[in-house]
């Protein structure tokens, strides 16, 4: 476990992968909290999601330090605060010797639950990446932390902020502006094939037996690293990606007061390096293995039925012949009086286009209601609102928990390929052994806690 204040990087490192202006993000110490992020990515100084969520977060803390595996990451990072800030590879010294008040997690997904069970066991409320979970299981861990803890759990799920679209038409589905049966057809696009790809030695700036973590350990790819995304060993391809944003939309419009689905079936397809008769739960527990390739669904149409009878259908691409619907990323809302389609660049529909200004102001009474009472819009500002006056951020722990249930149903039910039962109460499929052994996986022995 060791911890470093790093202070040079190979030749090859400086230059331009570090062309981050040092005034970029001037340091505030007139904030009080203590902020501290793990995981930001980046290259070049242009850094993913883990970097993007940590300086939106400095914008209302004083950041002290950054963790990360890769030294050129963390050192790319700290140059847009002047190179204050502490670095660190291993999260666990981080959350020992910051103490930080707030911690954004942005590391690939197989880490998200057990560092934020150790930051949040340190006292720190936590901002973290989506998707949440690896398993369903993990989803029911993280959330008894936050209950024991007390501490604010945002999820990084920005559409939920989003008003002028999904807010809009979560507000429609209830209101009834489109019936009392409204079902949703989901596309999230399907996963990329690819390998099997040669595995190499680990640059000397990565902790590759640090990335690895609780997951089975096995030979350095730029693959593996770099589009963890398409590999079940770290997540859970776009079932998890786009399904934490568009399923868990659908869901909230679908089913406000239910705990999830009571169904799950369909079809889809694997990578070709996935046999027919594939041991996924061999696999999941470290007990067989794949090529190095990408092994999640590359296409696939799922129905998810609730006990209020409304049904989500989940596809790669949803398309309806003769009906002018054909979508790659959108969710279509529609029941007995018409339907409205939304996705991240536009809403619309003949529903949408009739609203009144009368209209309007209604949905927006109902938004604020929906968001439990906070004027929506800013996701990084509603967490550290929330920090203030401890109520429950826009995105919580239990409700993400529940969206992340129903896109791992979709992949367990692509694993066994056959309709199943969930009992969304208890948390457990109906009568279904082979299924439930899904619900969790064994993890390497690496020390996790802080």
């Amino acid at each position: 476990m060791e911890s470093s204040r790093r202070g040079f990087l190979k030749a090859t490192a400086a230059g331009s992968a570090l062309a981050v202006s040092t005034d970029a993000l001037a340091q505030d110490d007139s904030k009080k909290l203590r902020l501290a992020s793990i995981g930001v990515g980046g290259s070049r100084g242009r850094y993913n999601r883990g970097g993007a969520i940590a300086r939106d977060a400095a914008r209302h803390a004083t950041m002290v330090a950054v963790c990360d595996v890769d030294d050129v990451h963390a050192e790319e990072f700290n140059k847009a605060f002047g190179g204050k800030l502490n670095t660190y590879r291993d999260y666990r010294v981080m959350l020992k010797n910051e103490k930080p008040d707030v911690v954004t997690i942005g590391t690939p997904d197989h880490w998200h639950v057990p560092i934020a069970i150790a930051a949040l066991q340190s006292g720190a409320d936590v901002y973290c990446e989506k998707p949440l979970t690896l398993t369903i299981d993990q989803g029911k861990q993280i959330r008894k932390v936050v209950e024991e803890t007390g501490r604010v759990f945002q999820v990084g799920t920005q559409q939920r902020s989003s008003k002028d679209k999904f807010l809009t038409a979560i507000a429609m589905v209830q209101s009834g502006r489109l019936g009392k049966n409204v079902n949703a057809y989901v596309a999230i696009g399907g996963a990329p094939s690819g390998g099997p790809f040669k595995s190499t030695e680990a640059p000397e700036n990565i902790d590759w037996n640090m990335w690895v973590g609780p997951a089975p350990l096995v030979d350095y790819s730029n693959e593996r690293r770099r589009m963890f995304r398409w590999y079940f060993e770290y997540s859970g391809g776009k079932m998890t990606d786009w399904g934490a944003h568009h399923i868990d939309i659908a869901q909230w419009a679908l089913a406000p007061g239910e705990d999830g689905p009571v169904k799950v079936s369909g079809e889809g397809k694997f990578t070709n390096v996935v046999p027919s008769d594939f041991n996924w739960g061999k696999f999941l527990n470290g007990e067989a293995s794949l090529p190095n390739a990408f092994n999640t669904a590359t296409s696939f149409s799922i129905d998810l039925t609730y006990g209020n009878g409304s049904v989500m259908s989940v596809n790669n691409h949803y398309k309806r012949e003769g009906d002018n619907v054909d979508f790659g990323n959108g969710i279509l809302f529609e029941g007995e009086k018409g339907r409205i389609f939304v996705n991240r660049g536009k809403i619309e529909g003949k529903p949408y286009q009739a609203l009144t200004d009368s209209d309007r102001a209604e949905l927006d009474e109902l938004i604020v209601k929906i968001c439990k009472g906070k004027q929506p819009g800013n996701h990084m500002k509603n967490f550290f609102d929330c920090i203030s006056d401890g109520s429950k951020p826009i995105s919580d722990v239990w409700s993400h928990h529940r969206t992340m249930t129903s896109c791992h149903l979709c992949n367990i039910a692509l694993m066994l390929g056959r309709e199943l039962r969930w009992d969304p109460k208890a948390e457990r499929f109906i009568d279904d052994d082979q299924a439930n052994a899904l619900m969790t996986r064994k993890s390497r022995d690496f020390d996790t806690k802080a």
